[in-house]
């Protein structure tokens, strides 16, 4: 099967700054990630036995132990109809001490134990953790009461966690979701800065289970109001009974959500990336996205630029703690700084969320239930359609 492009190979750069080698959230050194796709049955739903079309996925901000080095972080919610576990903390004390695991809606709690278990064996002595995970609803695909995501499933996406290319669309915690009206799932993107603005590097991962199709933009372009049935096709050379009309997934409990997580190596404080985290929303936006009343919309950004020491609070103050001022301490960047960070987060998010969509596949799920991958030849003519509007 020809492999499906990301946006940068349909010819269609997003903003102005420099992606990273991989363009992926795991240009940020140290952040790696790992699935696990879990496809199984076909046919007629039948609860606790599938079809099963879901997974988890573990983003890890680096390869020590996280309980033991903690990272900073801020957590941003654009709108809360979700079942995340996690963040509360976060945002009380502006830091990350687990992996962070994707997942779907009814497996948090199995994920969160399972992941508990994870740091109870790295941790002997420790009598209280912090979980963070995230979750999205794949019930139009999945068997998704079955909660079918089980503790060796979490084991192996953390142990499977790799830095390099990040492994996009119908995969992991993206098995089962659709976005914009098509089939969805696991996106990335990353940007990068010259030694003189810094030298730092920012990525966004997302899973994305949200938006209509009609909805859709690519770097301005409206693709999806292009692509929905009776849309005109002039410019394309096709007519309209040769353009796709592929039915959007119907699944009123299925929500309109979207995780996004953000990793920099940039030395700002909780509060810092908590500006940053609020950056992100605009990416969004530029997709289409509205986030709708049932939409659980999460951001979650942490920076790998120093670590706090499990019990130490002295070098956590001297640090990571912000001035009375208003400036960074102890090293950190000031905020006059951070514009260039914003402009990143934007970026990298709307991105990532496209690409996300470009890459996952077709996926056919539980009552043969159908997402469609978008189509792929179909968006490429539209976007030579706008560039070359733009070009007269």
């Amino acid at each position: 099967m020809k492999r499906r492009p990301r946006i940068r190979e349909l010819g269609v750069v997003i903003g102005k700054l420099t992606t990273g080698k991989y363009n992926a959230i795991t240009d940020v050194p140290g952040v790696t990630v790992g699935h696990v796709t879990l496809i199984e049955g076909e046919g007629a739903l039948k609860v606790s036995e599938g079809p099963v079309r879901t997974g988890v996925t573990a983003i890890l901000p680096h390869d020590g132990n996280v309980f033991r080095e903690k990272v900073t972080a801020a957590v941003h919610i654009i709108n809360a109809f979700g079942k995340s576990a996690g963040l509360l903390e976060i945002r009380e004390l502006g830091r990350i001490e687990s992996p962070i695991l994707l997942t779907n809606t009814l497996s948090v709690w199995n994920v969160a134990d399972a992941l508990i278990d994870y740091m109870i064996k790295q941790n002997p002595g420790v009598c209280s953790f912090n979980p963070v995970v995230c979750e999205c609803c794949d019930s139009f695909l999945n068997d998704i009461r079955g909660r079918h995501v089980r503790p060796e499933h979490v084991f192996h996406a953390i142990e499977k966690a790799r830095s390099g290319p990040v492994e996009e669309g119908s995969i992991g915690a993206g098995t089962g979701m659709s976005g914009f009206g098509f089939k969805a799932g696991i996106g990335t993107s990353s940007r990068v800065f010259s030694e003189d603005e810094g030298g730092y590097t920012l990525g966004a991962l997302t899973l994305t289970n949200t938006g209509g199709r009609g909805d859709l933009c690519i770097d301005g372009m409206p693709v999806g109001r292009e692509l929905e049935p009776g849309a005109s096709k002039e410019g394309t050379g096709k007519s309209d009974s040769e353009i796709s009309t592929l039915p959007a997934p119907t699944d009123k409990n299925a929500g309109n959500s979207i995780i996004i997580v953000i990793a920099t190596d940039a030395p700002v404080s909780s509060r810092q990336l908590q500006r940053i985290a609020r950056r992100v929303p605009l990416g969004l936006g530029r997709t289409g996205a509205i986030a709708e009343h049932g939409s659980g919309d999460f951001i979650v950004a942490f920076s790998t630029a120093g670590s706090e020491p499990y019990h130490s609070s002295e070098r956590y103050v001297q640090e990571t703690t912000d001035r009375p001022d208003g400036k960074a301490a102890g090293g950190k960047i000031e905020d006059h700084e951070l514009t260039p960070l914003f402009r990143a987060a934007i970026e990298a998010t709307e991105e990532a969320i496209i690409n996300s969509i470009l890459r996952a596949e077709t996926v056919v799920g539980r009552d043969r239930n159908v997402s469609h991958g978008i189509p792929i030849e179909q968006v490429s003519e539209i976007i030579e359609k706008y560039q070359h509007d733009k070009k007269l």
